[in-house]
């Protein structure tokens, strides 16, 4: 069996520092904003080159709360793209304000610059990019727009954790950005947990508010806020693995581009690097007409594959009669040819080729 992510084996690697750090958490007794998250947030904004570092319970909490503390409301657009995890456009919805879906690069997968252009009007307020699967959005041309038309400029980060482009870390372009710690995430906590991030002290200092009940001092409320704050026994975890973050990162773009290798010849297109950019690979997603027939054969041999995303958001029950009218071409057509196989920092280079032995017989047949 070759799961989409080995945990197991990355755990056994660093079994011995997390349970000192656990023990030693318990004999503290210091569980809420203890000690090891404030110690996570100076050493993640260190990483990122970001200013501020605010750990929260979740992803879609980290976006939800930068849409927040970035003044985004009722009455305003967002633009962002279709092609990702519905919680980028449930953020945007929790704040009362209307996700605009425009059409991804189809190489990329990641949201087209001139679509955001060509969506902008007197409502749009933000533009909140997804750096999907681990590849960097078009940043330049994105925060170019943005500047052009006073847009804020939030960051879906949730898929990439360590991506860089022209230098810099995602998330340390806009004006904030959101990451997920789910286990299977680059970062991945053992269970949920999430970072905001910003360059600005005004943004940093609602966010701090925000994300404890609206309290800068205890047990006194200036804002109506949230309880939202990162366990500190996740923080231990995670600052295990932001130590190895960059080996961890290593090993997918190794496993990545093997895969890609070992593929080149066959009937289907293999992820696509822009150079804009560094791909971290948070997954590994190709394109195949004949994907049934392939996750038929993987899952025969007990071996993981996914689609992400089978259905895009403009398609989804919970928003299909608000966008019946939304045609999203390269969108559509890459959600219905896509395919994610196993991939992760301790995928085996045997397992990556046994892997592609499967598909090669499916589709060489």
């Amino acid at each position: 069996m070759i799961p989409m992510v080995n945990l197991k084996a990355q755990y056994a690697e660093i079994k011995d520092e997390i349970e000192r750090g656990l023990a030693e958490t318990i004999e503290n007794c210091s569980f809420i904003l203890g000690p090891n998250v404030q110690a996570f947030e100076k050493e993640t904004a260190e990483y990122l080159g970001v200013k501020h570092a605010i750990a929260v319970a979740s992803g879609t909490d980290a976006l939800h709360l930068a849409l927040i503390a970035e003044g985004i409301g009722a009455g305003d657009e967002v633009i962002t793209t279709a092609f990702t995890f519905i919680a980028t456009a449930e953020a945007i919805k929790y704040v009362g304000a209307t996700p605009v879906f425009v059409d991804i690069d189809p190489k990329t997968f990641n949201i087209s610059p001139e679509a955001i252009e060509k969506a902008i009007t007197p409502k749009t307020k933000a533009v909140m990019p997804v750096h999907l699967f681990g590849q960097p959005a078009d940043m330049t041309a994105i925060k170019q727009l943005c500047d052009q038309h006073n847009l804020k400029l939030i960051e879906d980060c949730c898929q990439s954790f360590g991506a860089s482009i022209n230098g810099k870390q995602t998330g340390s372009i806009g004006h904030a950005a959101g990451f997920s710690f789910f286990p299977s995430k680059n970062l991945g906590a053992f269970g949920d947990g999430g970072l905001v991030v910003t360059n600005s002290d005004e943004t940093a200092a609602k966010l701090k508010m925000l994300h404890n009940h609206g309290s800068e001092v205890r047990y006194y409320h200036d804002v109506i806020g949230y309880n939202s704050r990162l366990d500190e026994m996740q923080a231990v975890i995670l600052r295990a693995k932001l130590k190895r973050i960059d080996q961890y990162n290593q090993g997918r773009r190794h496993a990545g581009r093997l895969y890609s290798e070992l593929m080149a010849d066959l009937p289907l297109t293999t992820p696509f690097e822009d150079g804009l950019g560094e791909h971290v690979y948070h997954q590994y997603t190709l394109l195949c007409d004949r994907r049934d027939e392939v996750i038929k054969a993987l899952q025969e041999k007990q071996i993981g594959c996914a689609i992400y995303y089978p259905v895009p958001l403009h398609r989804q029950n919970v928003f299909k009669d608000e966008y019946a009218n939304v045609s999203l071409p390269a969108t559509e057509s890459v959600a219905a040819n896509c395919l994610s196989l196993p991939i992760c920092p301790f995928l085996k280079d045997d397992e990556v080729r046994e892997i592609v032995s499967v598909i090669r017989g499916v589709l060489t047949a």
